[in-house]
């Protein structure tokens, strides 16, 4: 293993932790950088072990796309949910537990996908199967199931298969 490695085992994470902690200080100081440092640098170490080493990210462009459509997402679920408690005397919604079944089985696409569904309003990861072969959601308002199921594996599962599988 290499000097540099052993210093910063994960360079890039130790890059946006510096950048960061710069950027949360609001302070370019010798002070700061040095405290910055310390974390840039300590932190990938403590976690190094943690970090998946296969899991590698492809495809930029479905990347910023899938960005931009939970980007999307998050505004108007926000609005969606925001209605529906609106009316919620004169239109109950048809709140429910729902299994999606996965196909996604990367650690990490699998962690974003719980994150996507819990900032989402309107649905919030449950649980997920042993054998991570399905989660369980709380949907705020899924009139009919099997498209709701259909509906979330194209738009949130499909485009992390495409990245990290």
């Amino acid at each position: 293993m290499s000097l540099l490695r052993r210093i910063a085992p994960l360079p890039g994470l130790s890059l946006a932790l510096l950048a960061i902690w710069l950027l949360l200080a609001r302070s370019v100081s010798a002070g700061q950088i040095a405290l910055g440092l310390v974390v840039a640098l300590g932190m990938p170490v403590l976690i190094a072990n943690l970090w998946p080493a296969t899991t590698r990210a492809r495809h930029p462009l479905t990347i910023l796309r899938y960005t931009l459509l939970v980007s999307g997402d998050v505004v108007h679920s926000n609005l969606v949910v925001a209605w529906g408690v609106v009316r919620w005397r004169w239109h109950k919604p048809a709140y429910r537990f729902v299994i999606i079944p996965l196909d996604l089985r990367d650690p990490v696409g699998l962690a974003v996908l719980s994150m996507v569904t819990t900032i989402v309003p309107g649905t919030v990861w449950s649980e997920l199967a042993v054998d991570r072969s399905a989660m369980l959601l709380h949907v705020w308002d899924a009139p009919d199931e099997a498209d709701f199921v259909a509906r979330f594996k194209a738009r949130y599962e499909a485009p992390l298969r495409e990245i990290f599988e």
